[in-house]
C-alpha cells in the first residue's frame, strides 16, 4: 500500500506499487474499472426507474449507488482490495436475495446473472474459500426459491414488483458488459503471469548455469591451490630434507664444539623453517575441511611429558622457570581421542607463551574437573608471565597471519598462524578457548574437553637398566631399493644408511624400480611419490600385480615433500605399506623400516 496517497486521489496509478504481484494489481485495477462501470450502470437504472415512476425501487437502487461511490473512494484512498471485495460480496448477495424473495420473486436472467457474478467475482478475487461460500450462499436460497414455487407454496404478503423491458435491457446489458469485463481483465492477467513466470524461469536458469560456473571456477581455484602447496612444500622440503639430514649426519660424526654450535644453529634455522611451512599447510588443511579426528588410546600425562620435553629446554635456554602440573586423577587413566591435534594446540600455545615471555615463568596445567569413569572431563592450561595482550586485542590474535601489533612482529617473529590454528582445532571440535590477559603480567589460555575412558589402565614398569641397541642392530646387511630422482637426496640417504651398515641399491624413477624388482632381490623399497617417467603410486600398484608373491609383497615405504591432504589415503590404496613425510628424522625412518621387515620375515 502506498502510504503517499491523498484523500482527494482518483489516479489507479498512485494505488498499484512494484510490491504488489501481477495478480493483486489486476484485482485492484479490476475493482477500480468495475467499479466504474458498476456506478455508470445503476445510474442509467436509477435514471430509467424514476421515469417509470418507481420511486421505492429508485431509493433503494440510490442506496446502492451511494455505496458503491464510497467503495470507490475508500479504493483510490486506501486500496485494502480484500475487505472491499467482501463489502461488495454482501451487498450483492443481500440485493439478489431480496429481488428473489422480496422485490420480485422471480428467478430471472437477471437473477442468473448476478449469481453468475458473485460466483466469479469471488473466486477471482477472493481464491477458492471464499468463492465457494460466496457461491453457495447465493445458490442454496435460490433453488430453495424454485422448488417453493414450483410447488406453489411460496406467499408472502408483499406484491412483486414488475420491471418493465428497458429497465431489463439496461440491467442485461451492465451485467453482461461486467461478466465479459472480468474475464478479458483476468485472462490478460493471466497471460502477462505466464510471460513473467516464463522470463523468471529463464532468468532464473540463466543464473543457475552462471552460479554453476562460478562453483566450476571456485573448484578449480581450489584445486589449483591444492597443487600449489603441494608443488611449492615439495621444492621447499625436498632441499630443506637435505640440510636438516646432513645436519643430521654430522651431528652423528662427532663434531668438535665449535662445528656442534654452528650445526646447532644450522639446525635450529632449518627447524624454525620447517614449522613455517607445516604452520601455512596445516592451517590451508583445516580451512579446506580436510581435518580428520582420530580416536586412539593414549595416556594424558604421558602425552603432556612428551610435549613439554623439547618446550622445556628452549624455555631453560632463556632462563625461565617451566613448571608442569598434572592432576593425579590422570596418571594411570587412558583416555581415547586425538592426540595429535591435542598435542598440536598445547605445543603451539607452549611456544607462543615461552616466546613471549623473556623473564619469569611459564606453566603447564591439566586439570580434571570431572570424572564419571567412563568419561573424563580435563581443563588444559597454558599460563605464562609475559608481554600479554591488550583487550580490545583479544579478538585479533586468533585470525590468520596476524598478531597483536606490528611491532610485536618485528620483535619476536612468526607469522601468526599458531593461534589460528589453534582456534580452528578447537572450534572444529565444538570446544571454546578462555583467554585471560593482562598487559605487561602475562596471558592465560585454557580450554576443557571430553574424553571417554578405556577400561585399559596404564602399567608402570620399574626402570631396569637396559642394554643400548646399536643403530644397525636388525638392519645390517639389508636390501634396499631406493627409487628417488633427486641426487642430493640420493647421498644423503646413502650417507645416512652407511651408518647403518647399508648399502642401498638406487632407481632414478619408477620405471627402473619396476625393472630392478623383476631382476633383482630386496628385503625393502623407499618411494618417493614425484618422479620422472613413472611416478611412486603407479610404481607400487605395478610391483603389488607381480606374479612371484615375494617380489608383490615387498614391503614399500612411501617418502614425499608432498602436501596434498588425501597423500595418505593415496599411499595406502596404491599397496604401500607406510608413510615418511620429509624432511624425515632418522629414527623414525629407521624404526618404521625394521618393523616392516620383522613383519615380514
Amino acid at each position: 500500500m502506498n502510504k503517499g496517497v491523498g484523500f482527494f486521489n482518483f489516479s489507479i496509478n498512485k494505488i498499484l506499487t512494484k510490491d504488489q504481484s501481477i495478480l493483486n494489481q489486476a484485482r485492484i485495477r479490476l475493482l477500480y474499472y468495475g467499479l466504474w462501470l458498476a456506478i455508470i450502470g445503476v445510474f442509467a437504472l436509477i435514471v430509467n426507474i424514476y421515469l417509470d415512476h418507481q420511486y421505492l425501487l429508485a431509493f433503494t437502487t440510490s442506496i446502492l449507488l451511494l455505496s458503491l461511490i464510497i467503495l470507490f473512494k475508500y479504493l483510490t484512498f486506501r486500496p485494502r482490495w480484500t475487505i472491499i471485495s467482501h463489502i461488495l460480496l454482501v451487498l450483492a448477495t443481500m440485493l439478489n436475495l431480496c429481488n428473489v424473495f422480496i422485490t420480485l420473486q422471480t428467478v430471472d436472467i437477471i437473477t442468473a446473472q448476478i449469481v453468475l457474478l458473485i460466483i466469479i467475482f469471488s473466486f477471482y478475487m477472493l481464491g477458492q474459500v471464499s468463492g465457494m461460500f460466496y457461491s453457495l450462499i447465493n445458490l442454496i436460497p435460490v433453488l430453495l426459491f424454485l422448488i417453493l414455487e414450483y410447488d406453489n407454496t411460496y406467499v408472502i404478503g408483499i406484491k412483486p414488483m414488475v420491471l418493465d423491458q428497458s429497465t431489463i435491457i439496461i440491467a442485461v446489458c451492465a451485467n453482461f458488459i461486467l461478466i465479459i469485463f472480468m474475464h478479458s481483465h483476468f485472462y490478460t492477467a493471466f497471460i502477462k503471469s505466464m510471460v513473467q513466470l516464463k522470463a523468471t524461469a529463464e532468468e532464473r536458469g540463466a543464473l543457475n548455469v552462471e552460479l554453476e560456473k562460478v562453483i566450476e571456477k571456485a573448484e578449480k581455484s581450489a584445486q589449483a591451490k591444492s597443487e600449489f602447496l603441494s608443488i611449492m612444500s615439495h621444492e621447499i622440503r625436498t632441499p630443506l630434507n637435505a640440510v636438516i639430514g646432513m645436519g643430521n649426519l654430522l651431528m652423528m660424526g662427532n663434531p668438535r664444539p665449535d662445528q656442534k654450535d654452528n650445526l646447532e644453529i644450522l639446525k635450529f634455522s632449518a627447524n624454525n623453517l620447517l614449522a613455517l611451512v607445516n604452520d601455512v599447510l596445516d592451517f590451508n588443511k583445516i580451512e579446506a575441511g580436510k581435518v580428520v579426528f582420530e580416536n586412539i588410546k593414549f595416556n594424558i600425562p604421558e602425552l603432556l611429558q612428551n610435549v613439554c620435553g623439547g618446550q622445556m629446554l628452549k624455555a631453560q635456554e632463556k632462563e625461565l622457570d617451566f613448571k608442569v602440573s598434572i592432576d593425579p586423577a590422570l596418571r594411570n587413566k587412558i583416555v581415547i581421542g586425538d592426540p595429535t591435534r591435542l598435542t598440536q594446540i598445547i605445543f603451539n600455545l607452549l611456544s607462543n607463551a615461552i616466546k613471549f615471555t623473556n623473564t619469569g615463568t611459564v606453566w603447564v596445567k591439566a586439570s580434571c574437573l570431572e570424572d564419571r569413569h567412563n568419561i573424563v572431563n580435563v581443563n588444559f592450561s597454558v599460563k605464562d608471565t609475559g608481554i600479554g595482550i591488550e583487550k580490545e586485542n583479544l579478538d585479533v590474535i586468533f585470525e590468520p597471519f596476524t598478531q597483536e601489533s606490528i611491532t610485536t612482529t618485528r620483535q619476536y617473529g612468526g607469522t601468526g598462524l599458531g593461534l589460528a590454528i589453534v582456534k580452528r582445532l578447537i572450534e572444529l571440535q565444538g570446544l571454546h578457548m578462555d583467554v585471560i590477559s593482562t598487559p605487561g603480567e602475562g596471558s592465560e589460555f585454557s580450554f576443557s574437553m571430553e574424553f571417554p575412558v578405556s577400561t585399559e589402565h596404564v602399567v608402570i614398569h620399574e626402570e631396569t637398566q637396559q642394554p643400548r641397541v646399536d643403530v644397525a642392530d636388525g638392519l645390517n646387511n639389508l636390501r634396499v631399493l631406493i627409487a628417488e630422482d633427486n641426487m642430493v637426496n640420493v647421498m644423503l640417504m646413502k650417507k645416512l644408511f652407511s651408518k647403518w651398515g647399508i648399502t642401498p641399491t638406487v632407481a632414478e624413477n619408477g620405471e627402473r624400480a619396476i625393472e630392478m624388482v623383476q631382476y633383482g632381490n630386496f628385503d625393502i623399497i623407499l618411494m618417493d611419490l614425484q618422479m620422472p617417467v613413472l611416478n611412486g603410486f603407479d610404481a607400487a600398484t605395478e610391483i603389488r600385480k607381480m606374479r612371484d608373491p615375494k617380489k608383490a609383497n615387498i614391503p614399500i615405504i612411501a617418502l614425499t615433500a608432498s602436501a596434498l591432504f588425501d597423500i595418505k589415503e593415496r599411499v595406502f590404496s596404491s599397496g604401500m605399506n607406510d608413510y615418511v613425510s620429509k624432511p624425515f628424522k632418522p629414527d623414525e625412518l629407521r624404526e618404521k623400516m625394521q618393523n616392516l621387515v620383522t613383519a615380514i620375515s
